[in-house]
């Protein structure tokens, strides 16, 4: 990939950001094994989650329920704070029958848009009111070494209206380089089949120099990630890395993994874009489905306290 991709664009959401801080939510999905704990904490650059306790043998065959633990860490990047809201799905497609799962994100994705709905319709807003819709889904896939798998195409299929997805390859390092290259050309032939929403880099083409780099960053979909579990120093000072028996990665190494591009992409270059389609697009398409389903016009039927009655206002108040 050229230098231009790695090249900061300018972002007025980002540059009225800087002093105030921005607000930023992740979520990251995929089955247990492939990584998504060492994810996290590679990408703030600590530990956010600690080691799991060891599993008990005698219900080590029975998979727990799937539940969403929430993570909270301050970052800085380049001069601008973050405030980093993270939701890891616990016990995603750990089970024999994972339907229960699809509608659990589902629910939960549109419950944080629901909220944002209520917010918009009271007269006096809470200014310290805190926006938790979803800005990006990391969806971990399995490095099977073969092509997506039917939870794999559901999930993405059922969800990719609501949240802008970003499909990785966990656990990269288990494939050789050829056979990486193979996987991901079997994945991208299993989203343009299906015509799975995956997010669009290229959705904004208005920044002719914007779009050349975001195309170039689309060939490298889905991102295979190698995460580090220990820092070593060598003659050019600390590094990250994975340690085997027949040697080490290092995953700040691109020719190594694509790790350190994805992080770029998420908490520097393209996290205005995501915030931005998050709400100009997909709040903006679920908003306005369900107003009209909901069968009322905007700022019409407050009640005595001045919100609007929404359908989950509705549903609150029969609660």
């Amino acid at each position: 990939m050229s230098n231009r991709a790695m090249t900061p664009r300018p972002s007025s959401y980002r540059y009225k950001s800087e002093k105030r801080g921005m607000t930023y939510n992740i979520m990251l999905v995929g089955q247990s094994g492939l990584g998504r704990r060492t994810f996290l904490n590679t990408l703030c650059e600590r530990e956010v989650i600690p080691p799991s306790e060891p599993p008990n043998p005698d219900t080590a065959n029975v998979a727990d329920p799937m539940k969403f633990d929430t993570y909270e860490v301050n970052l800085e990047e380049e001069g601008t704070r973050i405030s980093l809201k993270v939701i890891d799905a616990a016990g995603f497609g750990d089970g024999l029958d994972n339907t229960s799962c699809f509608k659990q994100l589902q629910d939960y994705i549109e419950a944080q848009f629901d909220e944002v709905l209520v917010e918009e319709s009271r007269i006096k807003r809470n200014r310290r009111y805190r926006d938790h819709r979803l800005h990006v889904l990391i969806y971990f896939i399995a490095p099977t070494g073969h092509s997506l798998r039917e939870i794999d195409i559901e999930v993405i299929r059922k969800l990719g209206e609501y949240v802008n997805i970003i499909p990785v390859i966990g656990r990269a390092d288990s494939l050789t380089v050829d056979e990486l290259a193979a996987f991901k050309q079997n994945i991208m032939r299993d989203i343009d089949f299906y015509k799975l929403p995956v997010y669009n880099f290229c959705w904004d083409e208005s920044d002719s120099e914007a779009l050349k780099e975001n195309r170039e960053i689309m060939d490298f979909i889905p991102f295979s990630v190698v995460t580090c579990d220990e820092v070593i120093d060598n003659e050019y000072g600390s590094v990250r890395v994975r340690r085997y028996p027949w040697g080490t990665i290092e995953i700040d190494d691109e020719s190594q993994c694509d790790f350190v591009l994805l992080r770029y992409i998420l908490l520097n270059s393209h996290i205005a874009d995501l915030i931005n389609y998050t709400e100009d697009v997909l709040y903006e398409n679920y908003r306005t489905k369900k107003l009209e389903v909901g069968g009322f016009a905007e700022g019409e039927d407050e009640d005595e306290e001045g919100e609007a009655e929404t359908p989950a206002l509705s549903a609150k108040k029969q609660e």
